[in-house]
């Protein structure tokens, strides 16, 4: 599964297509230069229960670590995912 991401330094997201349709999405606001903030996460009804929505807050995670950047998960499910993974303490602000 690919994780893509478009990012225009004020704005990002991550996302996940399948047969050339979107079928995952995560967006995000970059905060200062050293912070993102999650403000969505939405994955298509047939793919429930694969984990896009977890390998899209994965590619966050291995974004900011890879950009020193901390992530403030103000989307419900992006926050939730954090709670549960102790490995992403490093990069939560």
């Amino acid at each position: 599964m690919e994780i893509k991401q478009n990012d225009n330094s004020k704005k990002g997201e991550f996302f996940y297509e399948q047969d050339g349709t979107q079928k995952g999405l995560m967006t995000y606001t970059h905060a200062g230069n050293d912070k993102i903030i999650i403000d969505h996460t939405e994955v298509d009804p047939s793919l429930k229960g694969q984990g896009v929505g977890y390998r899209l807050v994965e590619a966050s995670v291995m974004y900011a670590r890879k950009n020193n950047l901390k992530i403030m998960p103000l989307c419900p499910f992006a926050a939730a995912v954090f709670k549960k993974t102790e490995d992403y303490k490093d990069v939560l602000f």
